[in-house]
């Protein structure tokens, strides 16, 4: 059951075709019972190195989700985050900007929701959308008022890369070490939780009619992902594929990589000086009269 997340991390200065990108692989557990035990050890690990993280003070961890309509972003936070205390954890998902976003550079609404030292920060999607969908659908630069010499579509996407490179590289100059995760989910597989929303009544509230229509532009989704992936998965802040199509799965992959992300932190809990040591022993006197 070990699982090696650097096998789903995008490699630096290489091109990505997903298309050779499993979005299905081989159960790491042989039953739902199997799973969900491999899965409480995992929450009981990153509690405890939440715990160490959140003491220690020292570095922020921001999670990065992103992935097509369906793909489990959801379903993966609350899943994999389960186990972790709510004080030291901060969960932001991020649709269409509003006005006052709109009257900022295309960072400023996700900088604004950055992880302080001690706290793990969770987008769900973030400012990649900006050369996500944006790309995709580039009328939507329109609304962002920028001036007509900037709104090139030559070059614009080449510096947005740029500038999320720079703040990333920035944030881990600052000690945020950052995990960015893609979900991989398969077109046909998409099609069959689409049709669980509108069958199963619980879960109709999840569907709308704007997912069939982004369906759509599914290989134009998949270029532009492939081409941010290759041009923003630094050593610094990597970008894991990671396979979709089976929920469980996909699960025990991404909190194997929040471990390994977590473990990677030089982190300790601050000792205790002399002064403070007999600073408590005079405490204990008093709390045992």
């Amino acid at each position: 059951m070990n699982i090696d997340s650097k096998t789903y991390r995008v490699p630096q200065d290489k091109k990505v075709d997903l298309s050779k990108w499993p979005t299905i692989v081989d159960p790491y557990c042989k039953s739902k019972k199997a799973y969900k035990e491999l899965l409480r050890q995992h929450m009981e690990k990153l509690s405890s190195l939440q715990q160490l993280h959140y003491a220690s003070n020292q570095h922020a961890l921001l999670l990065i989700f992103q992935g097509m309509d369906s793909a489990g972003k959801d379903g993966a936070i609350r899943h994999v985050m389960s186990g972790v205390n709510p004080e030291g954890c901060e969960v932001f998902s991020f649709k269409q900007p509003s006005a006052e976003e709109l009257e900022h550079d295309f960072l400023w609404r996700t900088t604004c929701r950055l992880p302080e030292r001690g706290r793990i920060g969770i987008f769900n999607r973030s400012y990649y959308e900006e050369v996500l969908v944006v790309r995709v659908h580039p009328e939507l630069l329109r609304s962002e008022r920028l001036p007509e010499e900037l709104r090139n579509e030559k070059n614009i996407w080449e510096q947005r890369y740029r500038s999320i490179v720079d703040l990333e590289k920035h944030l881990h100059r600052n000690g945020t070490q950052i995990i960015k995760i893609f979900l991989h989910l398969s077109y046909d597989e998409q099609r069959k939780r689409f049709l669980e929303r509108i069958e199963e009544p619980d879960k109709n509230w999840k569907f709308s009619t704007s997912d069939i229509h982004e369906r759509k532009y599914w290989k134009h989704y998949m270029k532009a992902y492939e081409d941010c992936l290759h041009a923003t998965s630094t050593h610094h802040a990597p970008w894991y594929v990671v396979p979709a199509d089976d929920k469980e799965n996909a699960r025990l992959i991404v909190s194997q990589i929040v471990l390994d992300a977590l473990g990677e932190l030089k982190m300790s809990y601050p000792r205790t000086t002399k002064k403070r040591h007999l600073e408590l022993r005079q405490i204990k006197k008093l709390l045992t009269k």
